[in-house]
């Protein structure tokens, strides 16, 4: 029998490695084998499932391999830990990824797939595979399962801050737009971890129609307990909810959700009024720096206003007067000249005259 396998995703430091590694320990105790896959270039998914080791990564292992001609056996990557009071032992593997600002971490996701699939991981015998995905980032690499439906079923991990729950919402926009194209993973629902009571990522789920699977409150011992890489899951209050969870997976109990995730207008409207106004468009102008005004916007504009009425007096009293309807109060020279009684030659003259003045004035030229 192939195994089920579950893509785990959640905004990064969010816990879902804590919720992916206590879910892997719960099945384990329920004796099922289990296989936790770490999809995320921080390579720390399974450090707490190996009691704070560092596996070795397919990245470092497939790198080293190929430079020596040689291939990636099942054994350079695969890992397990008996653990004395668990029916079964665990697996792990960490896909990595190159270290930071040296390449493409989702292309280390797609190449360890093509790896992992090389070495026949949908035929191992293993009962469950975890695949714990970063998900706060836009790279298709990091949509590998859903895109090419490795992952039969996908799990949200959130709390209640706006951040995480629009990293969920995009994760499951992501997911509804592979359905469309013939994906195949299921959404099967939302856990919030570090529950904190103010409902905000129940009231999202409701709002999307998103399952709300498990919720997991703060928990001081747990957290202790997951740092100093033990299972949160021993402590009675955090074990019976993700034992419920496990065994609902199994029993194929709970009902996938369609949901298509939130457009962006209608999720932040869930955390308060928003205004539908058109966001106010800044000009050129006051954002470039002009005759060494060192001050932006309205106050920079200002200044130079008055600079120019400045020097607009100290022109003759006829120049000044002309060059006052034309420059500050927007007359054309056909209407000066109506105004003041005179010709267009004259006024366009007098023009002339105040503008060569006044560069002379303003410019110092």
């Amino acid at each position: 029998m192939a195994p089920k396998t579950i893509a785990i995703y959640g905004k990064g430091g969010i816990g879902k490695s804590f919720t992916t590694t206590n879910l892997s320990a719960t099945f384990a105790m329920m004796n099922k084998r289990v296989l936790q896959l770490g999809c995320d270039p921080k390579h720390d998914s399974t450090t707490s499932l190996f009691g704070g080791m560092s596996l070795p990564t397919v990245t470092e292992v497939f790198a080293e391999k190929n430079a020596k001609n040689e291939q990636v056996q099942i054994s350079d990557i695969v890992f397990r830990r008996d653990i004395p009071d668990f029916p079964q032992p665990i697996y792990g593997i960490e896909l990595g990824g190159p270290q930071v600002g040296r390449g493409c971490g989702g292309r280390g996701i797609i190449s360890g797939f093509d790896v992992l699939e090389k070495l026949g991981i949908f035929e191992w015998d293993i009962d469950i595979i975890l695949m714990d995905f970063l998900g706060d980032v836009v790279c298709g690499g990091f949509a590998t399962p859903l895109a090419r439906s490795l992952s039969e079923e996908v799990i949200l991990v959130t709390s209640n801050d706006r951040q995480s729950i629009f990293t969920s919402n995009n994760i499951c926009q992501a997911n509804n737009y592979f359905r469309t194209i013939g994906g195949r993973s299921r959404l099967l629902g939302m856990i919030v971890n570090r529950d904190d009571g103010s409902g905000m990522a129940e009231k999202y789920a409701k709002a999307a129609g998103i399952n709300v699977l498990m919720k997991v409150p703060y928990n001081l011992e747990a957290r202790d307990m997951d740092d100093s890489f033990d299972f949160a899951v021993r402590l009675p209050e955090i074990g019976a909810p993700f034992r419920k969870l496990a065994e609902e997976i199994l029993n194929n109990a709970i009902t996938p959700c369609n949901a298509s995730g939130l457009s962006f207008a209608d999720f932040v409207k869930l955390f308060g009024d928003v205004s539908d106004e058109l966001p106010v468009a800044a000009s050129a102008d006051e954002l470039f720096k002009r005759n060494g005004d060192t001050d932006a916007g309205n106050g920079g504009q200002n200044r130079e206003q008055q600079r120019l009425l400045e020097c607009i007096e100290q022109l003759p009293e006829a120049e000044r007067e002309i060059y006052t309807l034309l420059e500050v109060k927007g007359k054309s020279p056909e209407q000066i000249a109506e105004l003041k009684g005179v010709g267009q030659e004259q006024v366009q003259a007098t023009i002339a005259s105040a503008r060569k003045a006044m560069r002379k004035l303003f410019f110092g030229l």
